[in-house]
């Protein structure tokens, strides 16, 4: 008698994704970068907010918001903490930091505000990521840790060696083991990133990708970009479905809008807002859901308000709300309040009276809070990509594999040079 031919094991299907997505609205002041402690508190205490919110059934994905990291460059200077404005602010750190600066001034022929940033790079660096490191680890979290001013590294043996004169906004995507998952660079700066603000560099397009994860194909516009057709077009070709865009509006909420292209356009700015991540998710056809946490505050004499959302497409979102200033409607899977309701003319009003130095008794009184949503995804179809250069020697540091050191000061070969020049001197 013959055994029956033995069958080939079923092949299980590919399972859905079920996550959580957790927006994060924190509350900034320059205090929170006086030092390595109380950047590391400040950013833990985003984290203390979600944990409430995080699902223990399911994969969590926490956003945070863009430029969380730029004003370190305060970091060790009380003095620039205390001046009260950016301006006052980046004179104090020149001088303080000149011995730092001037190396990078002379070799890399970039403007004094881009050295300053360049010339704290590598401390600024190490701590903005191994708190982030650190911070997924514990919490268990895909995390997405906003934006930071990264210079371009590559690895030279077990050290990061950083490219001249580069300095990008970048987002880094870090999983729950604290391993990087990917590295985005903002590709359309505004006015404040350029030449006449804190000089940033572009980040190139053809290095948006996707990456695929548990919590979706993650892809990251950060705020502006997620208003351009070009970046939101090459993540869709990419296979995007879930769109990262972690936030700092630089202005009253309620306020005009006034960015290129057009500084001219008068629209109120939530109506703007209505182009990026709702107007993304609502017509796409790859990318399902969008998460754009915003920061609240007044940094120093710079004003920062919006309001936090989640969104999808209309069938995910029937319920009709919207941003204030703007006309009720489907997509908004969660949306933050803002801190008042009302007619127009009270609503601008009161974001004035919040703003930086307006003196009245609101300044600074804004709305922090979470949101959260539970979502679904098909299983991804996306090749996970090959790591930049850059990527690799960031992956290397997070792993404690390689070493991130800043440059040497200009000073000690100034003092060489005199001393020898004097015993020449002495010696004729």
């Amino acid at each position: 008698m013959t055994s029956p031919r033995q069958q080939p094991p079923q092949e299980r299907p590919p399972q859905e994704r079920h996550f959580r997505a957790v927006a994060v609205q924190p509350q900034w002041s320059a205090a929170d970068f006086a030092s390595a402690e109380t950047f590391r508190t400040w950013m833990r205490s985003q984290l203390e907010m979600a944990r409430p919110h995080l699902a223990p059934d399911r994969p969590n994905l926490v956003v945070l918001t863009e430029l969380n990291g730029l004003p370190l460059v305060l970091r060790g200077v009380p003095l620039a903490v205390r001046t009260g404005t950016f301006e006052r602010a980046a004179l104090v750190l020149f001088l303080r930091w000149f011995p730092r600066v001037l190396p990078v001034l002379l070799r890399e022929r970039v403007s004094p505000i881009r050295a300053l940033q360049l010339a704290l790079s590598a401390g600024n660096t190490r701590l903005y990521l191994e708190t982030c490191r650190d911070l997924a680890r514990e919490y268990g979290v895909y995390l997405c840790c906003g934006s930071t001013p990264l210079p371009r590294y590559r690895l030279k043996g077990r050290r990061l060696v950083r490219e001249a004169g580069t300095l990008h906004n970048e987002t880094v995507l870090l999983d729950p083991q604290g391993d990087l998952i990917g590295v985005a660079g903002k590709v359309h700066l505004t006015p404040a990133e350029e030449a006449g603000g804190v000089d940033l560099t572009p980040g190139p397009l053809e290095e948006m990708r996707v990456f695929p994860t548990p919590v979706g194909d993650l892809g990251v516009a950060i705020s502006l970009d997620a208003f351009r057709a070009d970046v939101i077009g090459q993540l869709e070709a990419g296979g995007c479905t879930v769109l990262l865009q972690p936030d700092a509006n630089g202005a009253p909420w309620t306020a005009k809008e006034g960015l290129p292209p057009n500084p001219t356009n008068v629209r109120d700015q939530p109506v703007a807002w209505l182009e990026s991540c709702w107007q993304v998710t609502t017509t796409s056809r790859s990318i399902r859901y969008a998460v754009n946490p915003m920061v609240v505050g007044n940094l120093l004499d710079l004003t920062f308000d919006g309001q936090s959302a989640i969104t999808g497409r209309a069938e995910d979102a029937p319920e009709a709300r919207s941003y204030v200033l703007t006309e009720p409607r489907p997509g908004f899977v969660a949306l933050l309040p803002w801190v008042e309701e009302g007619l127009p003319e009270r609503l601008r009003a009161a974001g004035l009276e919040r703003a930086a130095r307006s003196g009245h008794p609101w300044e600074n009184r804004y709305r922090t809070g979470i949101l959260h949503a539970d979502l679904t995804l098909p299983p991804s179809e996306v090749p996970a990509p090959l790591q930049t250069e850059h990527e690799r020697a960031l992956a290397a540091l997070l792993r404690g594999e390689a070493t991130l050191t800043g440059s040497r000061p200009l000073w000690p070969w100034l003092a060489l040079g005199v001393a020898l020049l004097l015993a020449f001197r002495r010696k004729r």
